[in-house]
């Protein structure tokens, strides 16, 4: 059978007003039209639904039956097509991000806090992890995307860059270093060198090999966390290095940082979705925000 939802709200509408030409205002069609939906539905049907005559119209015995039935399913796909209005425009939803521990703590928030005061119905639920546990978590689908620095590719991660920053020193007031005009990364041998355990210290040993194959760079101590470097360093334990992006972390340690050079040396940061995996419109909006977020802000430009 061949029934439309024009014929099936026609129907309603008729069965509601008892009249064709209120129920073709309603509709906003004229009552030939009105009339026209009706006959065609029931030649779909085989059957009679209203029983007519000069004086009034009432559904027949058969339209009786039929009318809660058909009432229900208009009410629930319209209340389908009111959910997927509201997500389109962004009344509501919720939207997944996993960051590592340090950006969750410091560059995301504000970010999250910024799109809220524009889409206060949109919930952001952010999933700090360890760095390496970032793709895995977007490829598994527990979040909708993930924010983080470069790793190996796959082909079923799509990377996209977010932005790139060069690494700076980071130490307490009144430092040996805050003296210096310039630090290089050579000047920081003669400190105790704080850094993060994993891939964080073995690829930046790398970078600086390749520039600088007399350098040895040798931590002095490795952490999990940058709350934990931070802290050390606060407490005169040495020295540590970091993006920053993490300025207000920094800051709230009472600490300074300064730009490393010879080399520059730099980390790109990545919005990583699944292949063949849409977002949703709300997770769509905020990754689109993000990124103009980037590029309103000058510390991030590249």
């Amino acid at each position: 059978m061949n029934i439309t939802l024009r014929q099936l709200r026609a129907f309603v509408a008729v069965a509601r007003t008892g009249s064709f030409t209120l129920a073709a205002e309603s509709l906003f069609v004229t009552q030939s039209a009105l009339s026209g939906l009706i006959k065609e539905l029931e030649q779909a049907l085989g059957l009679r639904l209203f029983d007519r005559s000069t004086r009034r119209i009432q559904l027949s015995e058969i339209g009786r039956g039929l009318f809660p039935l058909i009432d229900k399913i208009l009410h629930d796909l319209d209340g389908v097509l009111d959910e997927v209005a509201n997500l389109k425009a962004l009344k509501k939803g919720l939207v997944r991000v996993a960051a590592p521990q340090l950006m969750a703590c410091t560059l995301l928030p504000e970010v999250i806090a910024a799109y809220g005061r524009a889409h206060p119905e949109v919930g952001i639920r952010l999933v700090d992890c360890a760095l390496e546990s970032v793709a895995s978590r977007v490829f598994s689908g527990e979040v909708d995307f993930g924010v983080g620095p470069e790793r190996e590719s796959s082909s079923e991660i799509e990377s996209t860059p977010l932005f790139e920053l060069p690494f700076h020193v980071v130490f307490p007031p009144g430092h040996a270093l805050a003296a210096l005009a310039e630090v290089r990364w050579a000047d920081l041998v003669d400190h105790p060198l704080i850094t993060l355990q994993g891939q964080f210290t073995e690829r930046l040993s790398v970078d600086l090999h390749e520039a600088m194959r007399e350098l040895d760079f040798n931590p002095s101590t490795t952490v999990t966390f940058m709350s934990t470097a931070l802290s050390m360093v606060g407490a005169g334990l040495g020295i540590t290095i970091c993006i920053p992006y993490a300025a207000s972390l920094v800051r709230l340690y009472r600490l300074q940082m300064r730009p490393l050079v010879g080399p520059e040396v730099k980390r790109r940061f990545y919005v990583f979705t699944r292949n063949g995996r849409s977002l949703s419109p709300a997770a769509q909006s905020f990754r689109d925000y993000l990124f103009r977020y980037i590029d309103e802000h000058e510390e991030f430009a590249r």
